[in-house]
């Protein structure tokens, strides 16, 4: 674990980078991760981002890239244009939620 400042906010964050507690997210908390990812924020992001966040918020965990392709609307191949190096796993830690079960 290490203890970061990430948009003025000190958290814990596991050795891949997600936030150990996820109620100390914020929107500008978001944009430091996905900068860190080298990803710009756009509207469809935005809307993966907090579709991870409502399914984290309503079932414990995020879903996986499968289920959430199903789930959200958006196809896989979009997701992994998103979200290049995993879209599932790169949005869970942008939306400063767990790593999804079954994510490398």
């Amino acid at each position: 674990m290490t203890t970061q400042t990430l948009a003025g906010v000190t958290v814990e964050r596991d050795a891949e980078g997600f936030l150990m507690d996820p109620s100390l997210w914020g929107e500008a908390m978001a944009e430091a991760i996905a900068a860190e990812e080298g990803i710009e924020l756009t509207k469809r992001h935005w809307e993966v981002v907090r579709f991870m966040r409502r399914a984290y918020e309503t079932s414990g965990a995020g879903p996986n890239v499968r289920l959430l392709a199903r789930t959200s609307g958006i196809s896989v191949k979009e997701l992994y244009a998103l979200f290049p190096k995993g879209p599932a796993k790169t949005a869970a830690k942008i939306a400063g939620i767990p790593k999804p079960h079954g994510c490398i």
